[in-house]
């Protein structure tokens, strides 16, 4: 009985109601310019007081709301509606305005059944209500009996009378019954006629799908900037603060070099963030590249201890943009692998040459007593995967006679 009771005059089916009750105002215009053209053909001089002409009217006046819903707006709208008041999740229906012939037609049926719908139950709405309330108080009040009311003859008997709150209770229990019918079936037609196009699924995946991609690339980069950053200025504090007294030149040239390092660290996290916020554009900070910004790299590496010896016959000015930043990067996470893995008192030689119309990076540096990257213990090799698989390129690496190697090749061929 609670489960009934919930069904017809809960709060999802009051909010159903309230939705029925807009498709009826909605529909008033129509009705009236439907009772415009029916009225002189059928010759009626009273529009309201025939129950035909209005139910002709509201014949009329539907197909004329079913041509105002082509408009842009109508879609969205209904589709706002629909969410707040007939509880339909947001991912089955659909945001933008209808386009296709399809959905132009779908919205066009929704409408005219919102606004059929509704206009049916607001009229029982104005007119059930306030007959029930006359019946169920009919016994107490004789004045009300007068059959000028309008009350059917047969309340007028007295073995009537008592009926009249059963049937003025029934009426208003079939009210609701009516209503939250209608808002069941509005709820459950509404992804049908209201929902994206098989189209619009298709664009919108691949709105997620870019959206995700693009998070992805930003991970990476706040992953090869910071884990980079943070294993030098690491290495580099350890080394000034071991020889604070006996090299100060040394401890000085460190302390530039986290300065320098924090600095366009910050830089750049603030560049990547201005993109995670809200999708804004990047930040001022230019993304590094091969030509701008290796020679700083391997001196703020070289400030921490670690010996870099580093051979670039390739020209990183003729090298293209885009590959030229993500070499960058790749270089960089090269490094930083060989800061954690190897210690600051070891020799990376660090390649880069052209040959076959693909740039090749090589990082090489000795195992030490630390040996190999963990398997599982970071994301750098991966991401330097990634990076070279996203450009048509491979990575490799491994260790091979106590050095620990990685080989990448990229493409320079249709490069932007």
């Amino acid at each position: 009985m609670t489960a009934f009771a919930r069904l017809l005059f809960g709060r999802r089916a009051r909010l159903r109601w309230v939705h029925l009750i807009l498709g009826g105002a909605l529909a008033m215009p129509y009705v009236l310019v439907g009772s415009v053209a029916v009225g002189p053909a059928l010759g009626a001089t009273n529009l309201f007081g025939s129950v035909a002409v209005q139910f002709a009217s509201f014949a009329v006046g539907l197909p004329l709301a079913a041509v105002t819903s082509l408009f842009p707006p109508t879609r969205p709208l209904e589709a706002g509606v629909v969410r707040w008041l007939c509880g339909v999740e947001e991912d089955l229906l659909a945001y933008g305005p209808a386009r296709t012939k399809g959905e132009k037609g779908r919205t066009a049926a929704w409408f005219t059944l919102h606004l059929g719908f509704g206009g049916i139950v607001a009229g029982m709405s104005l007119a059930v209500p306030p007959f029930a309330t006359v019946l169920i108080v009919l016994p107490v009040f004789e004045g009300l009996r007068d059959s000028r009311l309008g009350l059917p003859a047969v309340f007028q008997q007295s073995w009537a009378l008592p009926l009249a709150p059963v049937a003025g209770v029934a009426m208003l229990v079939a009210l609701a019954g009516c209503a939250a019918g209608c808002g069941v079936l509005l709820a459950r037609w509404a992804p049908a006629l209201l929902g994206p196009s098989p189209e619009e699924r298709v664009a919108a995946a691949e709105a997620r799908a870019a959206d995700l991609a693009v998070r992805n690339r930003l991970a990476r980069e706040l992953h090869d900037s910071v884990g980079h950053a943070l294993s030098a200025v690491m290495l580099q504090a350890s080394a000034a603060r071991r020889l604070l007294e006996s090299d100060r030149e040394f401890v000085r040239e460190a302390l530039a070099a986290i300065e320098d390092t924090s600095r366009r660290t910050v830089g750049e996290l603030d560049a990547v963030l201005g993109v995670l916020r809200d999708g804004d554009a990047p930040g001022t900070a230019p993304a590094p590249t091969l030509a701008d910004d290796l020679d700083g790299l391997l001196r703020r590496t070289r400030a921490g201890g670690l010996r870099v010896r580093a051979a670039v016959t390739a020209d990183p000015a003729s090298v293209p943009p885009l590959i030229s930043r993500e070499a960058y990067r790749i270089v960089q996470e090269g490094l930083s692998n060989a800061l954690r893995h190897a210690g600051d008192r070891v020799t990376v030689a660090v390649t880069i040459d052209v040959a076959d119309e693909h740039l090749r990076i090589t990082v090489e540096n000795p195992l030490g007593e630390a040996g190999a990257p963990r398997p599982g213990g970071g994301h750098g090799l991966r991401g330097i995967a990634d990076r070279a698989r996203l450009l048509g390129g491979a990575a490799r690496s491994g260790a091979a006679g106590g050095t620990w190697c990685l080989h990448v090749r990229l493409p320079l061929k249709g490069s932007v």
